[in-house]
């Protein structure tokens, strides 16, 4: 049988575009002894993907990503057919793989299975390990975080909440700057686009800023930067204004000596120590409403390009996703 894949055909200059992106079918095998067929169910479209693009991605090639599948075919006995996993074999409607390669996954039966993509996932544990290990979060402390309305800092902003912090959260829209007053229950929100960024965050930030989770850089870090506390940590969890190609200045970055500020950087897979106790919290908070969650999910394989196009004229609200079948 043939099963199709999502390969980058050129170098986006910039935003990419869909002639960047090709739809290619390739033969797919039987599996053999210790292998698998995996049929994707979700992908994940996230920022990261996108500097990717530039070198690390080859060309026409599957592209590089993470979902969850069911596996259809098995000739591995640990991993018999009809069992969820995820995986880390990129834009593929149907793979072989082998079947150590996949993780088992066991959904909460009372959660649906999307939030095994974001808030019980890699996102979700980058917020987590972000905020509470690279950030060491304190209860009551004062808590800004950038691209608050999308999928890593929307569960950042809730953790921070939940102990019991001062929570500002930056945005690119009314809309998620209302979903976050309203449904993430933060005490400020600021619509980047249309309020002066310095002057609001001067204003809602009286007690001066603990932890600035950092997804932007550019403006957003240079707003921030005066507005730190002594001691204060910046989690530099992305920095999206500067995927596309030049990024704004930053001008402010010698606030950070007198006021002994530690900005560093990280990614989910530094997390692993804390993946069971980030599951059991985050179960928990899920069940008891604590964390509420957004998706865009996109439907169609083919339709990821557009997915992740989608990401950089903000789209997205929350995860995006792509269905690729039920």
């Amino acid at each position: 049988m043939q099963a199709r894949q999502i390969h980058l055909i050129r170098r986006p200059k910039g935003v990419p575009v869909a002639e960047d992106f090709k739809i290619v079918s390739v033969d797919l095998a039987d599996p053999q002894a210790g292998e698998v067929e995996v049929e994707a169910l979700l992908l994940s479209v996230d920022p990261y993907m996108r500097p990717r693009l530039n070198a690390d991605q080859a060309l026409h090639e599957a592209m590089l990503g993470t979902g969850i599948g069911r596996i259809v075919k098995s000739r591995d006995p640990a991993v018999p057919e009809g069992t969820l996993v995820r995986h880390a074999a990129g834009m593929r409607e149907r793979f072989l793989s082998a079947g150590n390669a996949v993780r088992i996954l066991r959904p909460d039966p009372a959660l649906p299975l999307s939030v095994y993509m974001h808030a019980l996932g890699g996102t979700g544990l980058t917020a987590y390990g972000g905020l509470l290990k690279i950030g060491a979060l304190q209860e009551g402390e004062q808590v800004v975080v950038s691209t608050a309305g999308g999928a890593v800092g929307s569960v950042a902003v809730q953790i921070a909440k939940i102990r019991q912090c001062h929570v500002v959260g930056i945005t690119g829209s009314d809309g998620k700057l209302a979903w976050l007053l309203e449904q993430a229950g933060i005490d400020a929100a600021i619509n980047y686009r249309t309020q002066d960024l310095s002057a609001a965050l001067a204003a809602v930030t009286p007690k001066g800023i603990d932890v600035y989770f950092e997804n932007v850089g550019g403006a957003h870090l240079d707003a921030s930067l005066p507005r730190m506390n002594v001691n204060g940590r910046i989690p530099l969890c992305g920095m999206i204004s500067t995927y596309n190609g030049a990024g704004e200045g930053v001008n402010n970055l010698s606030e950070m000596i007198y006021r002994r500020v530690r900005m560093q950087g990280f990614v989910s897979t530094d997390f692993a120590s804390l993946s069971d106790q980030f599951v059991e919290d985050m179960t928990a908070w899920l069940k008891a409403g604590q964390i509420k969650y957004q998706e865009t999910v996109i439907p169609g394989f083919e339709s990821t390009p557009e997915a992740l196009i989608g990401l950089f004229s903000g789209r997205n609200s929350g995860k995006m996703l792509v269905s690729v079948c039920n």
